[in-house]
């Protein structure tokens, strides 16, 4: 006789129940103790100490009522330069045109930021201030730009200068325009990335600019990353990919002043 689904649930072995979880995490981004206690028939006890274990094997980061994955933008550098490229070109398009004539755009490290300043307009008299020689490169003999590179230790996993030089400089900023680099965004636990004084430069570029916008694939929705930049709601323009799901794109409006889904 064939089993109903709560003979199956009710029958689950721990570590079955700890690999449904983690299917739920890597599909949803985001997962609640109380959804899943009801869904799998056990107690929120249980379910936290599974968010806990897998928390501790880095498959997921615990925050309030349940869990978020772990962004998978935790990569070097020069293989993130080289994955989404189509992808990430898209983004920074559709990105590169809130920019207008003779603004002061700071412009964080990143590959997709550096594939925005491949798309930034000629000929609109702009000033890039920059922390990525990669960017830099991009911007380098094309009429119509004025380029600053931010100096100080150049940190090989985010390809930018990070550390006290480099927050010094920023501090003097005044930008009209910031493209901020994440390594992970979700609507409540905001703007987060992997490394303290990156998070640190960022926080300073938040502070030094009117406004703020993000462009990033689907996958670092709704992730998280150890430490905080700033919250969702700072985010002037988010611009995003057209197959992120419906519901997940209005929870970042809710935040957001201006969410835009990029078509290919």
């Amino acid at each position: 006789m064939q089993r109903t689904r709560e003979e199956a649930i009710n029958g689950l072995l721990p570590e079955q129940r700890e690999a449904l979880i983690l299917e739920r995490l890597r599909t949803h981004g985001r997962v609640l103790a109380a959804e899943l206690a009801a869904e799998l028939q056990t107690s929120e006890h249980t379910v936290r100490r599974h968010l806990r274990d897998l928390a501790g094997q880095g498959h997921c980061k615990r925050v309030y009522g349940g869990a978020l994955v772990v962004s998978p933008a935790d990569k070097p550098a020069a293989v993130r330069m080289h994955e989404a490229v189509d992808r990430k070109a898209r983004l920074a398009a559709a990105a590169a045109s809130i920019v207008r004539p003779k603004q002061i755009i700071l412009l964080d490290a990143g590959s997709t930021n550096v594939a925005i300043a491949a798309a930034l307009p000629e000929n609109a008299d702009l000033t890039v201030v920059t922390n990525s020689p990669e960017a830099c490169a991009r911007l380098l003999n094309r009429p119509g730009f004025d380029v600053i590179l931010i100096g100080g230790r150049i940190a090989r996993g985010a390809a930018g200068s990070l550390g006290a030089t480099a927050l010094l400089q920023i501090q003097q900023i005044r930008a009209d325009l910031c493209f901020l680099g994440a390594c992970a965004l979700d609507p409540d636990e905001g703007v987060a990335a992997f490394d303290a004084e990156d998070a640190e430069l960022k926080r300073a570029m938040v502070q030094a600019s009117s406004q703020i916008a993000i462009a990033l694939t689907s996958e670092k929705l709704m992730t998280a990353a150890p430490f905080a930049v700033a919250p969702t709601s700072a985010v002037d323009y988010l611009f995003v990919e057209a197959d992120v799901p419906r519901a997940r794109l209005a929870s970042f409006e809710a935040v957001c002043d201006n969410v835009m889904a990029v078509r290919p």
